[in-house]
């Protein structure tokens, strides 16, 4: 479908989109917040200096510390992966490695940036609900002084997890104080962190520097932003070089006002906090509706914007002929629905109507008995 947008000045532009069309396949496939666009448009103009010398990321700074403590340092990055790989790597010593769930997108889904870009060995757990324990990191923090083992000296967890679970404070906390006795430091990837805070409904600090967290990739592109994270040094002690290993790694903007003045719609006002509990709720109404269809068999707890269910076969391919989804596991046929800040109740209700007619041609009954 191919629509004239009038644009300023003569010219126009053909969006080449089906703007009706929805789907649950990733919280990245939503547009842009309007609060947030309105952001960018309210920092174009004039000239600002570049490379972060601008009144925005010092706002932005401003903003960081109010919701996390003074004393943090902030920096925007263009993406999540970058935030990641920058944050272990200012942790870390060249020999030094990081415990992660086997899960973890450092792990799964950055193409091996961590070890090939940053240099880093990542030491994999297996966790059955993406979250890390104290007893699960011990399975691979060992052999300090072993020269023939790369030296485990960093954590990393992910909030929320990759399945949609949720660390709770006293969770999060507990593996700080395991990892800094044992001389360690803790990485908390926060691609979702605006939903775990929904979901625990406290403070970002209470679950992040108050837990314990050393360094932070503060997401914002799954929460309505156009692009762009913080890494945000919680004990800026715990990392070195990050002023460095930014531009190194090829992750500072030279326009950064335009990454910043996206945060500081976030951050200003509570649009960070609308946005999460918004996909959460669409989430939560996703899983109240699934839980009550014979067929569709949830693997997970719903503690975020992600639903996990496993499908009969051949259900998930024609179901994505409508709404666009991703398998999880292609072998067990489990399955991952995102819902994002501008996911309705009438897109839910929709995809649920389609699971139902879809499981009704194959047999099975659509309602669950109770």
């Amino acid at each position: 479908m191919t629509t004239t947008v009038e644009t300023a000045g003569s010219g126009t532009m053909s969006r080449l989109h089906d703007a009706s069309v929805r789907g649950f396949a990733s919280d990245n496939y939503s547009g842009v917040h309007p609060e947030v666009l309105a952001a960018l448009a309210a920092a174009n103009e004039g000239h600002q200096v570049s490379y972060g010398e601008d009144a925005y990321t010092a706002r932005l700074q401003e903003l960081m510390e109010e919701h996390f403590g003074p004393g943090i340092e902030c920096f925007p990055v263009f993406n999540g992966t970058g935030a990641n790989v920058l944050s272990l790597q200012s942790l870390l010593p060249r020999w030094g490695a990081v415990v992660c769930a086997s899960t973890a997108h450092i792990n799964m889904d950055e193409n091996g940036a961590p070890e090939r870009v940053g240099g880093i060995k990542l030491l994999q757990v297996h966790t059955p609900d993406g979250k890390l324990t104290p007893e699960l990191i011990d399975r691979e923090a060992w052999g300090w002084g072993d020269e023939h083992r790369a030296q485990p000296l960093a954590v990393s967890i992910t909030q929320t997890t990759e399945l949609g679970t949720c660390y709770t404070v006293d969770e999060v906390r507990a593996i700080a104080e395991h990892v800094h006795a044992k001389g360690m430091k803790l990485h908390m990837d926060g691609a979702r962190l605006a939903n775990a805070a929904a979901h625990l409904g406290v403070p970002l600090r209470a679950f992040t520097r108050d837990a314990g967290v050393d360094i932070l990739s503060f997401g914002g592109t799954k929460n309505g932003l156009l692009f762009g994270e913080v890494v945000v040094a919680l004990n800026p002690d715990a990392a070195q070089g990050l002023l460095f290993l930014r531009k190194m790694n090829m992750q500072l903007a030279s326009k950064m006002r335009f990454m910043s003045a996206q945060f500081i719609a976030l951050l200003e006002g509570d649009l960070w906090l609308r946005s999460a509990g918004h996909a959460n709720a669409m989430a939560a109404r996703l899983r109240a509706a699934v839980d009550d269809i014979d067929g569709v068999e949830p693997t997970q707890k719903t503690e975020s914007n992600g639903v996990f269910a496993v499908l009969p076969a051949g259900v998930a391919d024609t179901l994505r002929e409508s709404f666009r989804f991703y398998d999880w596991n292609e072998a067990t046929r489990e399955v991952r629905w995102m819902c994002s800040f501008d996911t309705s109740e009438e897109d839910v209700d929709a995809f649920v109507a389609a699971i139902r007619d879809e499981l009704a041609r194959h047999g099975s009954s659509p309602a669950r008995a109770h």
